[in-house]
């Protein structure tokens, strides 16, 4: 398996999980139930285009999961790790949570941008990152909506990333 098919897969894979557990209350049922759909149909869809690729090379020959990622992933886990124990400490809302997830899976990808010299997952991360800090900062007046901003539309953002980097291997 490609190691850019991969990447592609595992962030499709992520982005759906975030849709399906975060498209509940306050969106309307029937609306929650479409988002849910299309992520997976988005998930099929790398699914099918990543094998579809083939065995073509990526990252002009560069290990995708060496060293420097597996650095960026164990600082990615102990941040969530430290962060979820921070917010407990604070007796920060559940939806808290998927606020802080996104802001770390965010950063991670930005960290990985860097690394891997890629710039087409500077945006993901951008934007995943943007979206669990604007969640945080609703967390006072608008919490109901924060797994939504946070956590729905992280994963459409991640399902789109992959579906761009799937499309360009």
């Amino acid at each position: 398996m490609r190691q850019q098919f991969l990447g592609a897969l595992i962030g499709a894979a992520f982005g759906t999980v975030f849709v399906l557990v975060n498209s509940g209350d306050p969106l309307p049922a029937p609306l929650g139930w479409v988002l849910r759909a299309l992520a997976v149909l988005a998930l099929a869809a790398v699914i099918i285009l990543g094998v579809r690729a083939g065995g073509r090379p990526t990252l002009e020959g560069r290990p995708m999961f060496g060293p420097s990622y597996r650095f960026i992933v164990l600082g990615e886990v102990v941040l969530l790790f430290a962060g979820f124990f921070v917010l407990r400490l604070l007796d920060a809302p559940a939806q808290a949570n998927v606020a802080w997830i996104a802001t770390i899976v965010g950063l991670h990808f930005v960290a990985l941008a860097s690394a891997w010299k890629t710039r087409s997952i500077l945006v993901v991360g951008v934007v995943l990152t943007a979206l669990g800090v604007v969640g945080l900062g609703l967390l006072g007046s608008a919490a109901e909506w924060v797994p939504f901003l946070s956590g729905t539309l992280a994963g459409v953002t991640l399902l789109g990333g992959s579906l761009y980097g799937v499309r360009r291997a």
